[in-house]
Order: C-alpha cells, then sequence, then structure tokens
C-alpha cells in the first residue's frame, strides 16, 4: 500500500477537520472528490486504506482519524481525535477547569447508569459538588447550552476520543459490545452472563431471529429488539439528516 502523502490526502484531512466529525457516506463522497480532483488512484471500497496513509503522517502530531459508530443507529462516522494529553493540549482546551470538572461528574454519572444517560436534573445538581469550584446553576446551564428538560448521553466523537480513557478508568463499570467489540456506552445487558451489546448491534443480530437468544450463553433474551434503521451506505451523501443538540462537552440530549 503506497504510504505518499498527496494533495488528495491534505484535502481530505482539512475538510475532515473543518467538520469535526463526517458520516461515513459524506466520507465515502468526499474520499471519492479529493481523488478525482487531485489524480489520485481511487477505489470505492478503500477509503479506511487511504486514512491509514493520512495516519501514519498524523503519529508524529499524535493525532489520528479514527472510525466510529453511532450508538443511536448504527451509522459510521470519523473523526479527527488528540491521542495525547499534555500540559500544551490541557492549555489548549476551550473551557474552564470547572467546566471540565463539571464534564467529568456528568461522565461519571452517564457511565454508572442502567441506559448510558443522565438526566438534566442530576447534571444541575453537579454544579454543588465540583471541587475547583463552585458553579452557578445558570453556568451549569450556559455549559450545556440553554439547556432543557431531558436526558444526555456522550457524543459519538466523545466515545471516539475518549474510549481508551473510559476504558482505563471505568474498567470495572464498563463492556465492550459483544458484537461489534467497541466502547458500548447505550447497551443492552444479558440478564445471565452480563454482555452487552449496543442497541444497533442487538438489531442486527437478532433480526432472523423468531426467539432470541444471548450469542454467548444461549440463554433468552428478554429486551425488546431495536428497530434497525436503513445503513447510512443506502442514504445519499445530500439527504438531509435530523440533528440532536449537542453541547461542545461532549455530551447530547435526547
Amino acid at each position: 500500500m503506497a504510504t505518499q502523502m498527496t494533495d488528495g490526502h491534505r484535502r481530505f484531512l482539512q475538510v475532515l477537520m473543518s467538520h469535526g466529525i463526517m458520516e461515513g457516506s459524506v466520507a465515502r463522497t468526499l474520499h471519492r472528490d479529493c481523488c478525482e480532483i487531485h489524480k489520485v488512484y481511487y477505489a470505492h471500497d478503500k477509503l479506511d486504506d487511504f486514512i491509514n496513509v493520512v495516519n501514519i503522517h498524523l503519529q508524529p502530531f499524535f493525532m489520528q482519524i479514527r472510525k466510529g459508530m453511532s450508538e443511536d443507529d448504527g451509522r459510521t462516522y470519523y473523526a479527527l481525535v488528540n491521542l495525547a494529553e499534555t500540559e500544551i493540549t490541557k492549555m489548549a482546551s476551550d473551557y474552564t477547569e470547572n467546566e471540565l470538572e463539571l464534564f467529568r461528574k456528568t461522565m461519571d454519572v452517564i457511565i454508572v447508569s442502567e441506559n448510558g444517560f443522565a438526566s438534566s436534573t442530576n447534571i444541575l445538581n453537579l454544579a454543588d459538588q465540583l471541587k475547583t469550584k463552585k458553579m452557578k446553576k445558570k453556568e451549569a446551564e450556559q455549559v450545556l447550552q440553554n439547556l432543557r428538560d431531558g436526558e444526555y448521553t456522550l457524543h459519538t466523537r466523545c466515545i471516539m476520543e475518549m474510549e481508551q480513557y473510559i476504558l482505563s478508568n471505568y474498567q470495572d463499570l464498563v463492556r465492550k459490545c459483544n458484537i461489534c467489540h467497541s466502547l458500548a456506552i447505550q447497551s443492552q445487558v444479558c440478564e445471565t452472563c452480563g454482555i452487552g451489546m449496543h442497541l444497533p448491534c442487538a438489531g442486527k443480530y437478532f433480526k432472523a431471529q423468531t426467539e432470541p437468544h444471548c450469542p454467548h450463553c444461549n440463554e433468552f433474551w428478554p429486551h425488546e429488539i431495536p428497530e434497525i434503521n436503513r445503513p447510512d451506505s443506502q442514504l445519499p451523501s445530500s439527504a438531509p439528516r435530523e440533528r440532536r443538540r449537542t453541547s461542545s462537552s461532549g455530551t447530547r440530549r435526547r
């Protein structure tokens, strides 16, 4: 596989950086366009190889384009993530120390919850528990960007960027999906053996089963089987998408 960084690779990286996170079908269209514009070899099924070339050249900067999955609908996403936490990257944060502490405490609540969500009320109550500096409720609402009643979970990009951190710091509380082997925040869990599956993974796995059974212990699966949305490969890249409100702290409201 060629490892030379071309203008096509650079254009792909620049556009991805400007978006922050990119849905799979959009990334595939961008891959094709970058190759055609800069006369780079193109094959529709070689996007991951194309990205690997970029990642080789990003290694000295401790950056990487990662591929992840939305826990909502199973769609593929790509994002540029930071792999190192140094004093320089800490200084580069757009958030104050107490805002970052609020996010960490919110993540604690999300991870220990049974469904991978934290209520807005619980998040607001965390503002009184900060050690760095007490935060007023109005300030907490500002961090969550016009907070309304509802529940919050970790955004797809947040999971992609913080997967190793979460697995290391919450190793007794989190699990990997038994199907795709990625970190599972929102999941269904077998009541017998304890394995978990993302909702989209469970929907795909049990699709053809009239009586669903755990893939690990073969006991009856008692949860409601999630409906499967069309995969992103069947959606045109220009199709309008419903955008859920996200906060810059990495949480998403439902």
